[in-house]
């Protein structure tokens, strides 16, 4: 769900600014008090009850690659998408590869349908087909498929107009190919829940004791349902354009035709795809423009990641995509690495999102310990010690570690997200990523 910039050059060496994050959160918030929690004995009894906590963030999302709302303020200070690109993957370059490559979107896994509630495809605007079947059927009329029986793994197919005339009716098993007679076709998954459930393409149902449907669809086609919904169609051009070439880029990189039944999610464990009825002329235009453009790393395409903000610093890949307990197990990828992305004046390109800078609730360290404890990987019992002092070069926490009448826990920064917003107060803000402190940051 986007040549280096003329403001600031990639640093290879960017720890110094964590010096300088470091130092400032020090100085504002008191001696480690940004970074770790944890009071002294009182009189060598028992340590004082930690004070309140509250934790100060910037960005939104992991921070790897392409910030969306970096990449609008960079398009609008007039850079163009290839230097914003260059920016958020350096050592990569621009080739073309074909627009009408085919991507694999699982629309829906595991359909149990029944003769009542039978999985159902409408053809929409003009006629359409399904392969093994010598007819054409007309716009609106409806397949429906069934089980023959409870857990049989042949199906009951019918074809019914508009209208409620049976067209056609036949016994099937394996795959079932809908397919539109012209580009003007698009297809409905009627059987999915959702107002957005038509698309361009063809159909693959896969029947065993459930259905799959995976929709098979040129990969600019594709585009057309993705990139007006990782990014708003209102903002500018040239962001529009980068967002284009790292969703092509992210999408053509996962394809592997020759195994399995599909290459992408139609969700967020891929780019979110919302089918015909999310394009907008805005975005089309983007994706006409640079059609086929992707990016590549020497003859590989890239791995274009993107997230919403980066609130001024991307982070190296090794940093974020680490254990549950935060050690390092990824390679560090060249075009991943972690730069600033502050203009001129410091402040950051991603200044209009929501998140640029949030905070959560405040909590007293036994309500943060009740939260926490709901959780095996962070429980710890009464809260002693919070320490938020390993992080990556961006700041981000690669991981936390927590102290308390149990014992002591490290885990990754990303674990004590997921284990906080599950289970923090559902009223409260969560944490949007992991690049947060016990003080704001600068």
């Amino acid at each position: 769900m986007l040549p280096t910039s003329p403001s600031r050059r990639f640093r290879s060496r960017p720890a110094p600014l964590v010096a300088l994050v470091v130092a400032v959160l020090l100085t504002a918030s008191g001696a480690g008090s940004a970074f770790r929690i944890a009071p002294a004995a009182a009189d060598g009894v028992n340590p004082p009850p930690l004070p309140d906590i509250t934790f100060f963030g910037r960005g939104y999302g992991h921070g790897v690659g392409m910030s969306q709302y970096g990449a609008r303020g960079r398009a609008l200070v007039g850079q163009l998408a290839p230097a914003i690109l260059a920016h958020y993957f350096p050592k990569t370059t621009l080739l073309t590869r074909s627009a009408t490559t085919t991507v694999r979107v699982l629309l829906l896994n595991a359909f149990a349908a029944t003769p009542a509630s039978p999985l159902t495809i409408v053809g929409k605007l003009s006629d359409w087909t399904i392969d093994g079947i010598a007819k054409t059927f007309p716009a609106d009329a409806r397949v429906t498929l069934a089980p023959t029986a409870s857990g049989a793994a042949t199906w009951a197919l019918k074809v019914v107009s508009a209208t409620g005339t049976v067209l056609h009716t036949t016994t099937v098993s394996g795959d079932v190919y809908v397919r539109p007679v012209s580009a003007n076709t698009v297809l409905q998954l009627a059987s999915k829940a959702t107002a957005t459930n038509i698309y361009r393409g063809f159909f693959r149902v896969h029947l065993a004791t459930t259905a799959i449907v995976v929709n098979h669809i040129a990969i600019d086609r594709y585009l057309r349902g993705v990139v007006p919904v990782e990014m708003p169609s209102t903002w500018p051009t040239e962001a529009l354009k980068a967002q284009t070439i790292a969703a092509r880029s992210y999408a053509l990189r996962r394809i592997h035709s020759s195994s399995g039944l599909y290459d992408l999610y139609d969700d967020t464990r891929s780019q979110v795809y919302r089918g015909w009825k999310a394009e907008a002329a805005t975005t089309t235009a983007a994706i006409t423009a640079t059609s086929a453009v992707t990016l590549m790393s020497g003859t590989a395409i890239v791995n274009a990641l993107f997230h919403s903000a980066d609130g001024g610093w991307t982070e190296n890949n090794e940093n974020v995509y680490v254990s549950p307990t935060g050690a390092i197990v990824s390679t560090p990828v060249s075009y991943l690495r972690g730069s600033s992305d502050r203009a001129p004046d410091a402040t950051s390109y991603d200044k209009a999102s929501p998140y640029a800078t949030w905070k959560t609730a405040t909590y007293t360290a036994a309500a943060m310990a009740a939260i926490l404890a709901l959780d095996p990987q962070t429980n710890v019992g009464t809260l002693t010690a919070i320490d938020l002092s390993r992080r990556g070069v961006s700041g981000r926490l690669i991981s936390v570690t927590l102290t308390g009448s149990l014992g002591t826990k490290t885990v990754s920064g990303g674990v004590f997200v997921d284990a906080f917003n599950a289970h923090r107060p559902v009223a409260d803000p969560p944490l949007r990523g992991t690049l947060f402190a016990l003080a704001p940051i600068p």
